[in-house]
């Protein structure tokens, strides 16, 4: 089962060429990166229920965000390349923006969230790094930077609105695999886990000790009471350094 290939792409997929339904019955190999799928088999069950549960929101007539194709999209990059965690809430309740990543918007999307622009200020405080002029942060994940939301569907419209639906067993299991992977030798692998907000500290009892950088969440309600001026960026990329990785290129690349 874990030596399928995965059904999509990094790039999104069409919104119409699966659905949550179908979704729950295929292999997990199907639907994520191979070491994903074996690490996340312990809540196969749990995940096949979630994405029930959210064919049923669909057939009772809500918009269920991000799209199939997008929903597991944080699993499409392999667990062993990931060496940065940074874990959001829940996906953005407007339509269009959420693209299973958290912070990260379709790169048409105008404007960009607020919580992203405050990331992206910070970041040029941080690193002198111009703010890009889009949301798309595909260029981050490809660099084994796993952008994780804690709950990782929403009902369109309504923030939080898939909270306690099951989402939290399967993003804690991710988290766990995350930091308990070990090289041969039984070293660990690099991790710097970026912690903004309450949600995303929750997950800190699961990080068996791995480096983290944490501040306020870059919210606009919290952004001034303590993420500006954390300089989240560099204290990562010396973190990673310091355990014989190399840092992230956090620099955007420009979208047509």
């Amino acid at each position: 089962m874990f030596d399928s290939e995965p059904l999509f792409e990094l790039d999104q997929a069409p919104v119409e060429a699966v659905g949550f339904a179908e979704m729950a019955m295929l292999p997990l190999g199907e639907l994520m990166a191979a070491d994903w799928a074996e690490a996340l088999g312990v809540v196969e069950i749990e995940l096949r229920g979630v994405l029930g549960f959210l064919a049923a929101e669909v057939a009772a007539g809500h918009r269920v965000l991000p799209s199939p194709s997008n929903v597991l999209r944080a699993f499409r990059q392999p667990l062993a390349d990931v060496k940065v965690l940074i874990v959001g809430q829940d996906p953005y309740p407007t339509p269009g923006h959420a693209v299973g990543l958290s912070f990260s918007v379709d790169p048409r999307t105008r404007p960009i969230p607020r919580s992203l622009a405050n990331i992206y200020r910070e970041l040029e405080t941080d690193l002198g790094v111009p703010a890009p002029v889009h949301g798309d942060l595909s260029a981050w994940a490809a660099q084994g930077v796993l952008l994780l939301n804690r709950v990782m569907s929403v009902r369109a419209g309504a923030a939080g609105s898939h909270r306690g639906k099951g989402w939290e067993k399967i993003t804690t299991a991710a988290v766990t695999a995350v930091a308990n992977r070990r090289t041969p030798k039984g070293g660990r692998l690099p991790l710097v886990a970026v912690l903004w907000g309450k949600d995303a500290e929750s997950v800190r009892p699961l990080l068996s000790g791995a480096a983290v950088v944490s501040s306020a969440h870059p919210s606009p309600l919290s952004a001034s009471r303590g993420f500006f001026g954390s300089r989240p960026f560099s204290q990562a990329n010396a973190l990673l350094r310091e355990q014989g990785s190399a840092g992230v290129t956090w620099e955007l690349p420009k979208v047509r």
